[in-house]
């Protein structure tokens, strides 16, 4: 793992924060001047910083200069400006050279950690998708619904308008996303993704349009949202179809004025960002409903690209396989599977409820599970063999079913089909669970109450039966370990400050 770098001239300062950070299993190096960060980075003597942390006043010269170094050097590079609440108005200009975000001091402890954890997530996307992009193609497929997605985007190379994505879940929406970015005009500039379903409703407002410090409780400091974040670039807006109806209005609001104001803010931020929408809901059916504003839906609906489901281009199936057992194989450092022809055929078969997400999972249990070098009918996942009226090996170990995805990271290589005409209703809905021979699972179970509490007008089921989840997974490692909270965290591979504030919002002592 890279280490996180802490630059700041104050000895007090970097002993607290590599002590938090070590606690927290994550490797540091500590400098006491800008000039030494600079001299690490040219000497390349190590795998570089995942995040830097730097104080923005030192007698060794300038966070505001070292962040504009360390950019040029290391775009993609998470920094985090420390200061003093004096030196807010240096820290405001410090995100006009593309710092993280700030650190006020004194600090509190594990608000910095968390902080520093989520620029670390950032730097781990952005790593993700620069290998993704260096070592497989953009999107794979020979369907004529392939041929479709890329005349589509080839046609839209050119142009800013406004796009609409539907399809089920793990078709590969966010990909297609990304395609048009990297295609537009706009490609130097930034791509900003949110799910805006996986988001509770109470922070989803600061999430997209910041906020300014004091706008509620525990705004301690000015925060930009996404739309500043994608700034000159491009904002993916996935999931669109769940976001609440009062913060419609202004998504509304941005894309009619081009402005907006943070959160507790009284001055307007103009907006330069492209949006790309995805839904995998109807969302004629939602305005109806009186669930979706019906101006919104004809402002984002300007061009519609459907993405057809996995069962609906089998003949791309065997091209998929065989690069996601290549990807999973360099993943895990050993080599590649080889799949038959019966097993391509089988697995062709299948009705792929989890779509091209699922085939990459299957390739993940083949390239761990399967016996041989070469894969067999019978080395394939029981679900597999069972859908498609084939005996399944005994004893084996069973793949996790997939269910609808919440994530803002990259999709799977996945086909798309074009649908050009403007206002196109959206025919992809997500499939229920398939009936198992098995004995039941909890996902079923899931399904089965989630399912109930819809059935009987609920409302915030996500909120509900996430906050159950949680607890259970809190409560059963916490027994597991006896109470110790650290080992339990480092079990559920989460931080211990994480272990501990979700026990307090859930109430469990």
């Amino acid at each position: 793992m890279k280490p996180i770098w802490i630059v700041d001239d104050d000895q007090s300062i970097r002993f607290v924060l590599e002590k938090a950070l070590q606690r927290e299993g994550l490797p540091t190096r500590s400098f006491s001047q800008p000039r030494e960060v600079i001299e690490a980075l040219l000497a390349g003597d190590d795998a570089g910083p995942q995040v830097l942390v730097s104080d923005i006043r030192m007698p060794g010269g300038s966070g505001l200069d070292l962040l504009q170094q360390v950019k040029q050097r290391v775009p993609g590079l998470p920094v985090i400006i420390m200061t003093a609440y004096s030196d807010l108005d240096s820290a405001v200009a410090s995100f006009q050279g593309g710092a993280f975000e700030y650190l006020p001091k004194p600090f509190d402890l594990t608000a910095a950690v968390d902080l520093i954890r989520r620029a670390m997530q950032e730097s781990q996307r952005e790593q993700v998708a620069e290998e993704g992009a260096d070592a497989a193609p953009e999107m794979l497929g020979q369907a004529g619904a392939m041929q479709d997605v890329f005349r589509a985007i080839g046609r839209l190379s050119q142009s800013l308008v406004t796009v609409m994505i539907t399809g089920e879940s793990g078709t590969g929406k966010e990909l297609v996303a990304r395609a048009l970015h990297k295609h537009s005009s706009r490609a130097r500039g930034p791509f900003v993704a949110i799910n805006t379903a996986a988001i509770p409703k109470d922070l989803l407002e600061s999430e997209l349009f910041g906020h300014e410090r004091g706008a509620f409780t525990g705004a301690q400091t000015m925060r930009r949202g996404r739309f500043e974040q994608a700034e000159g670039g491009t904002l993916f807006l996935d999931e669109i179809g769940d976001m609440p109806f009062e913060l419609q209005t202004r998504l509304l609001r941005v894309l009619s004025d081009g402005q907006f104001y943070r959160v507790g803010g009284h001055s307007a931020v103009k907006s330069q960002v492209r949006v790309i929408a995805a839904t995998h809901q109807n969302l004629e059916q939602r305005v109806r409903e009186g669930a979706f504003r019906e101006d919104l839906l004809h402002r984002l609906n300007v061009i519609r690209l459907r993405l057809p489901p996995l069962r609906e281009r089998r003949e791309d199936v065997p091209l998929l396989t065989r690069h996601f057992l290549q990807q999973s194989a360099k993943q895990l450092g050993v080599e590649a599977k080889r799949i038959s022809t019966p097993a391509l055929h089988a697995l062709a078969e299948f009705p792929f409820p989890g779509n091209v997400r699922q085939l990459e999972n299957i390739c993940h249990w083949i390239t761990v599970m399967a016996p041989a070098q070469v894969v067999e009918r019978k080395d394939l996942p029981p679900e597999v063999l069972q859908a498609v009226g084939l005996p399944a090996a005994g004893g084996g170990v069973a793949l996790a079913p997939v269910a609808p995805s919440t994530s803002s990271a990259p999709a799977a290589p996945a086909v798309a089909g074009f649908d050009a005409a403007p206002g196109a209703a959206a025919t992809a809905a997500p499939a229920a669970p398939a009936a198992s021979a098995g004995p039941p699972t909890w996902e079923a179970d899931l399904y089965a109450e989630a399912h109930a509490l819809l059935q009987a007008g609920r409302n915030e089921v996500w909120d509900a039966l996430l906050r159950r989840f949680e607890a259970q997974l809190l409560e059963a490692a916490l027994a597991h370990t006896h109470g110790r909270r650290i080992e339990a965290a480092q079990q559920l591979g989460i931080g211990r400050n994480t272990l501990t504030r979700k026990l307090q919002e859930l109430g469990l002592g």
